[in-house]
C-alpha cells in the first residue's frame, strides 16, 4: 500500500506542477493559452480516439501545452517518432522535450505551418489534434487555420478541435470543409465541446 500511496502522491504532484505551469503560461500569453488549467485526461482520450494507428501516417498535434493530450496520443499506439507537436510557448516546449523523449516537439506558430514544419511542410498526417484557442483569433484567421491543416490530411481524415463555447469556432460555409459536432465533455474545467473538420469530398 505504501508504494501505491507514494505513486498516487507523485501523480497528484505532477498534475499540480502541470497546472501551475499552465496557469503561468496563461498569465504571460492569454491569447496563446486558452484555459487556466490543462485539458482533462477524459477529453484527451476522446480526442486521441479518432487517430488510426494503422494508417502509416504521422500525427500532428497543435498547441499541446503541458502534454496531457500528447500522452493520450502516445497511449493510442502512436510511436513518439511519428508524433509532431507544435507549441508556441518556449516554456511549454522545454517541458514537453523533458517529458516526452522521442516526440518531435517544434517551437513555432501553428497558424504558419509552412515555415513551422520546415522539412515536414509537405508531409501527410493521419489526424490533426488541435488545442489552439481559436476563439482568441478572428474568424478569417480560424478559417485559414483549418484550410492549411486540411491540405495536409487525406480526404476524410479529421482535425479534432476543442473549444469552450457552444458553437463551432470555425463557422460552416466559409471554406472547403465540413463541420461536425463530435463530443461534449462535462468532466473538464471548463466543460469542453469537441468538433471535427474534414475536407469536403469531391
Amino acid at each position: 500500500m505504501t508504494g501505491v500511496n507514494s505513486l498516487r502522491k507523485k501523480t497528484l504532484s505532477e498534475r499540480f506542477d502541470d497546472e501551475v505551469k499552465f496557469f503561468k503560461g496563461w498569465l504571460h500569453r492569454p491569447r496563446a493559452v486558452g484555459a487556466i488549467i490543462p485539458t482533462s485526461s477524459v477529453t484527451a482520450r476522446q480526442m486521441a480516439s479518432v487517430i488510426d494507428p494503422s494508417s502509416g501516417f504521422p500525427v500532428l498535434e497543435l498547441g499541446p501545452g503541458t502534454g496531457v493530450i500528447t500522452k493520450a496520443i502516445l497511449a493510442r499506439g502512436i510511436k513518439p517518432s511519428n508524433l509532431y507537436a507544435v507549441e508556441y510557448s518556449t516554456e511549454f516546449v522545454r517541458h514537453l522535450r523533458r517529458n516526452f523523449a522521442g516526440v518531435n516537439v517544434i517551437e513555432g506558430d501553428a497558424f504558419n505551418l509552412d515555415d513551422t514544419l520546415g522539412s515536414m511542410r509537405d508531409a501527410t498526417f493521419d489526424t490533426v489534434i488541435s488545442g489552439v484557442p481559436l476563439l482568441n483569433f478572428s474568424v478569417a484567421q480560424r478559417v485559414s487555420y483549418i484550410e492549411q491543416i486540411l491540405d495536409r490530411l487525406p480526404v476524410g481524415r479529421p482535425i479534432v478541435q476543442l473549444t469552450y463555447g457552444p458553437k463551432s469556432p470555425v463557422p460552416p460555409g466559409l471554406g472547403n470543409y465540413t463541420v461536425e459536432r463530435y463530443r461534449f465533455i462535462l468532466r473538464n474545467i471548463p466543460p469542453t465541446q469537441l468538433w471535427m473538420y474534414r475536407r469536403k469530398p469531391n
